[in-house]
């Protein structure tokens, strides 16, 4: 009989392994193909975390097109795609030929999983930088990773898309080019609220329907930096289908400490610079006094679930002061009449949407509300 086990698969000590390189490494992890196993993939995004990477996790069933347009908008020094359903052959060249037509012929692809050897020439004729074997230590892979980091240049990609993405990236790193257009969108949204009130998935959920109606929008969506390695999991991205929205809506994760908010405004004339009227900014999970956001946006909306409290949370200064608009997600869970009269008495005439983002519930009516 089988006994469970009690230690990880793999272990690797918490420490900075990248932090003498030109910037933290971006790293895009996806699936492509119909392999529905993931928890090899969480281990590999952990460790780079661990060692003070910054990973976009992108999710199972990723098409070679999907993947080239996550990996394009966020800038990353490479995309480590993962096979195990014997269709690297085919999907493989697909994904670098889609590189290409994003405007990132210089994407570095590095593949993993069960690659056979007779394959393995073919796939670096591909263009393919390098294969890692299952079995590979996860130090090798963390220096495949220092190996694809270039130091950040200006875009000189034509592809307009391509060089806002590069511009936010220096941007973030206080580095905005003097050059870059920069012009406030019409509408730039805040969307806060507690880790796990389901910020993602209403985001991901407005980002469907606004495609629905033939509109564009984009995302900036923050996600915490270790304070021990400066690693970052960036895994807000994962709930937006990208196989459907495609290009219409600009999706970007960047990592930060507490509420350094600090590139916001030139992010944010960035993205309004390359054409897009709407923006969405999802904080970090907040706490009661995370409240920096709304000095940066024109509404902002706070989401609450059932079960976050009593009346006296409601009652105590903080970021529930700060909301333009509040969001009752998981508004099927038990507890919401209670939350949504608690949130009458102190709403003071602000508006309540109720959702259900995980079924598109309420979405029309919350996406009318904040971006109409």
């Amino acid at each position: 009989m089988a006994s469970p086990l009690s230690e990880p698969t793999t272990a690797i000590e918490k420490t900075d392994r990248v932090g003498d390189l030109d910037h933290r490494p971006r790293v895009l992890l996806g699936k492509m193909g119909l392999d529905g196993h993931d928890r090899g993939v969480k281990l590999i995004a952990r460790a780079l975390r661990d060692s003070g990477v910054h990973v976009i996790y992108s999710g199972l069933w990723q098409t070679p097109r999907s993947l080239a347009i996550s990996a394009r908008d966020e800038d990353a020094d490479c995309i480590a795609c993962s096979m195990m359903s014997n269709s690297h052959l085919v999907l493989v060249p697909r994904l670098l030929d889609e590189c290409k037509n994003v405007g990132r012929p210089d994407m570095v692809v590095n593949l993993g999983g069960i690659i056979p050897q007779e394959d393995i020439q073919a796939m670096h004729d591909a263009g393919v930088a390098q294969i890692l074997h299952t079995g590979t230590s996860m130090q090798s892979i963390v220096d495949s990773v220092r190996q694809s980091v270039k130091p950040y240049e200006i875009s000189t990609s034509d592809h307009p898309t391509a060089q806002l993405a590069r511009n936010i990236s220096l941007a973030h790193a206080r580095k905005m080019p003097s050059d870059a257009k920069s012009k406030r969108p019409a509408k730039v949204v805040g969307l806060t609220g507690a880790p796990g009130a389901g910020k993602s998935t209403l985001v991901a959920a407005m980002a469907n329907e606004a495609v629905s109606r033939g509109e564009k929008m984009a995302v900036v969506a923050f996600d915490p930096m270790s304070p021990i390695t400066s690693g970052a999991l960036l895994g807000d991205r994962l709930r937006v289908d990208f196989n459907n929205v495609d290009e219409n809506v600009f999706y970007r994760s960047l990592a930060i400490v507490g509420e350094d908010y600090a590139s916001l405004p030139d992010v944010i004339g960035l993205i309004g610079g390359a054409g897009y009227d709407k923006l969405i900014i999802e904080t970090v999970g907040a706490g009661q006094n995370d409240v920096a956001i709304r000095d940066h946006v024109d509404q902002t909306a706070v989401v609450v679930v059932p079960g976050m409290g009593d009346s006296v949370q409601m009652d105590k200064a903080g970021i529930l002061e700060i909301a333009d608009i509040f969001v009752i997600n998981k508004a099927d869970f038990a507890g919401e009449s209670k939350l949504k009269r608690e949130l009458l008495d102190i709403c003071t005439g602000r508006d309540i949407y109720e959702t259900i983002a995980t079924q598109g519930q309420g979405i029309v009516e919350l996406l009318d509300g904040l971006l109409g």
